[in-house]
């Protein structure tokens, strides 16, 4: 529960976002298309951003099946960053992140290969991390013929996306796979067991609530036990995985998880920017108007541009 304040205000809600809490439908991931149909509108309704300086090119990547990315280069960029997008594992593509990958290629000036990868309950685990998996690879093979630096790969992604990046270093690492530079994790789902203080106490939060990420683990796990690839807090180890930015929103059911992995990444050697954004809510940073949903899209792009720098 998130507590009300004089007036009925959400108390330490930021005030430019809670004015659009309205007009965020009610969605039911027990149902994947009416989902996939809502996530579809509210990224058509958000601004469009310049893509006059971007090459943008539809592909598709070898895999099994093959994966479809769309890729977006900024003139002389020679860092890549493999991005994977939101909506619980169950909702988003190519079109619903064109908004969020275009702003990040266009402020970080790194080449940004977003991808529309396998969606539950269809295509549950690991359908999705075999996809993103695919695309960092074939990126490093074919680094050369993309104009990048095979050294200055990274792998990010908002919310579920976050989560599969983490899978993905984590698979990489064990697998001795190519070599990833960064990992920007923002607003990650990493924990299926959803027994932190954030998942107990924030239950009905705007836009995703603690049902909803259950739903959509149960969508992703199918009849599989979790694992650390699939959510990558159960994973005992974290040493040798690559340096992270770990973005977390104030009223967020997976605030705390994120912010515990950040730390035991730290534990294990790992360098680690942690950022967590007062006032805000899951996927809030969609709501483009507000000051704060500014600072944090600029952020994360600058953290993406210092990562990938010489």
């Amino acid at each position: 529960m998130i507590g009300k304040g004089a007036g009925g205000r959400m108390a330490g809600m930021d005030p430019e976002l809670e004015a659009f809490i309205p007009l965020f439908p009610p969605a039911d991931l027990s149902d994947p298309a009416a989902a996939r149909k809502q996530l579809a509108a509210l990224a058509g309704a958000v601004p469009p951003v310049g893509v006059q300086d971007l090459v943008i090119e539809d592909r598709t990547v070898p895999g099994d099946p093959e994966v479809p990315v769309r890729i977006y280069r900024p003139r002389q960029a020679q860092g890549a960053v493999v991005w994977l997008h939101g909506g619980g594992f169950v909702m988003g593509d190519l079109d619903t992140e064109h908004p969020w990958a275009s702003r990040a290629a266009d402020l970080s000036g790194a080449v940004v290969i977003s991808v529309g990868y396998r969606l539950a309950p269809e295509h549950p685990f690991p359908a999705a991390l075999d996809d993103a998996y695919a695309v960092l690879t074939w990126a490093s093979e074919h680094a050369a013929e993309l104009g990048l630096d095979p050294a200055r790969i990274a792998v990010g992604g908002h919310s579920a996306g976050a989560g599969l990046a983490a899978g993905v270093a984590l698979r990489a690492r064990d697998e001795q796979g190519p070599p990833i530079r960064f990992q920007l994790l923002h607003q990650p789902g990493l924990d299926d067991r959803q027994q932190t203080w954030s998942q107990r106490n924030f239950t009905d939060t705007p836009w995703m609530t603690r049902d909803k990420f259950a739903t959509s683990w149960r969508h992703y796990m199918g009849s599989r036990p979790a694992t650390p690839y699939a959510a990558p807090a159960r994973a005992e180890d974290l040493s040798g995985l690559p340096p992270a930015y770990v973005a977390t929103a104030e009223f967020d059911p997976l605030r705390d998880e994120a912010i515990e992995y950040a730390l035991r990444l730290l534990r294990a050697g790992v360098s680690v920017e942690l950022h967590q954004w007062p006032g805000t809510f899951h996927g809030s940073q969609a709501i483009v108007s507000a000051e704060v949903s500014q600072r944090q899209i600029e952020e994360l792009a600058g953290a993406l541009r210092r990562a990938l720098a010489v």
